[in-house]
């Protein structure tokens, strides 16, 4: 008997959760202003997404999906492709999608049940929130493959739960990926649960990066709450795509510190001290350590740029309360040329009950 096949899953990080320097760090680190503006950016996630939940829980705002734990991971993301790039993300890479230039108010839009935050002001070219399980990763496999066929030096980037890597869909995308060497990069965001489903009962896999095995394309996994791990290694991918090597597959390990959605109670199944544990170990505190060890950030800036990302996070809440409702006609207006007959017919009574007019 012979060995045909072997393979090795590597583990990376570059600041442990004291902000200690694990291994010699990347050159863009070395940059306070990209350290500053990343951490920055984590911030801005966490105070919008404390404001979305009050939202909801005041009647303001729909079902949300808070993105508390993960932003190192999202703004890592965003902070590595290119703005003609595409991103192909699931319903809670706020990070992602804000360094990217969707607008805050845009996301609140969605989450109140208007369609038209997801016509999005900043990157035309992004993919909307995608709520059905892991078909992003089918998306943004066709977006690279367009871009191969046009020779553009784009990639696409798709955003996937655990739970998603056992959605039939995730394991097409990577298939054709491979086999074509699409420019894409599938990242996985391990928080540990899907919904109430912990890891151990989906997968038997010890990483989900090794899932890239199959599909014959590379894998890693990386510190989720490290978002200088989490930038490196999505710039590498990315890179790797654009000189034709094709995709790759980066699992985050991170946690997810807030419930599912604010439809969910996550403590009626996750032990109250995985929870506390987890917190001890998130993005925010570690980056903001490192630069204060290196006389780059101090209580003074740290005030400053909250207060700047209050006031930013108000300005939206504001204009998301004063925009007017769309015409109940507009859930009939946009997806057929011609509207069939059945349609047209609920179209009409939809007017009836509005009071006769659109709205």
């Amino acid at each position: 008997m012979e060995t045909i096949a072997d393979f090795e899953i590597q583990h990376s990080q570059f600041l442990d959760p004291q902000g200690e320097p694990q291994d010699t760090l990347p050159a863009f680190a070395e940059d306070a202003d990209s350290l500053r503006a990343m951490y920055a950016s984590m911030l801005l996630a966490r105070i919008f997404d404390t404001k979305a939940v009050n939202l909801q829980r005041t009647g303001k705002l729909g079902t949300y999906a808070s993105c508390l734990g993960h932003e190192a991971s999202h703004v890592g993301i965003g902070a590595a492709m290119r703005p003609e790039d595409c991103l192909a993300p699931s319903y809670r890479e706020y990070g992602a999608m804000l360094w990217r230039g969707v607008q805050m108010h845009e996301i609140l839009l969605y989450w109140g049940g208007d369609e038209r935050g997801s016509d999005f002001a900043g990157p035309r070219h992004d993919f909307p929130f995608c709520v059905p399980i892991a078909t992003q990763c089918l998306h943004a496999a066709g977006a690279a493959m367009a871009y191969q066929l046009r020779g553009e030096p784009r990639c696409a980037v798709s955003i996937n739960g655990d739970g998603g890597t056992s959605e039939g869909a995730f394991y097409e995308a990577l298939n054709m990926a491979g086999a074509k060497k699409l420019p894409v990069v599938f990242m996985v965001i391990n928080n540990k649960w899907a919904i109430s489903v912990p890891l151990e009962l989906q997968t038997a896999s010890r990483t989900l990066a090794q899932k890239a095995v199959a599909a014959g394309i590379p894998g890693i996994q990386v510190d989720g709450n490290d978002v200088i791990a989490v930038r490196h290694w999505v710039e590498r991918a990315l890179e790797r795509a654009r000189r034709g090597e094709g995709p790759t597959l980066i699992e985050t390990l991170t946690y997810r510190l807030s419930d599912h959605t604010t439809a969910d109670d996550a403590s009626r199944y996750r032990p109250r001290e995985e929870v506390e544990t987890a917190r001890k170990l998130e993005p925010l505190i570690r980056l903001r350590r490192y630069m204060e060890t290196r006389g780059l950030w101090n209580d003074e800036r740290e005030q400053a740029c909250r207060a700047e990302a209050i006031e930013a996070v108000d300005r939206a809440v504001e204009r998301y309360i004063n925009t007017p409702r769309a015409p109940v006609t507009a859930m009939f207006d946009y997806l057929f040329a011609n509207l069939p007959p059945g349609l047209v017919a609920q179209r009409e009574r939809a007017v009836r009950r509005a009071g006769g007019g659109a709205h």
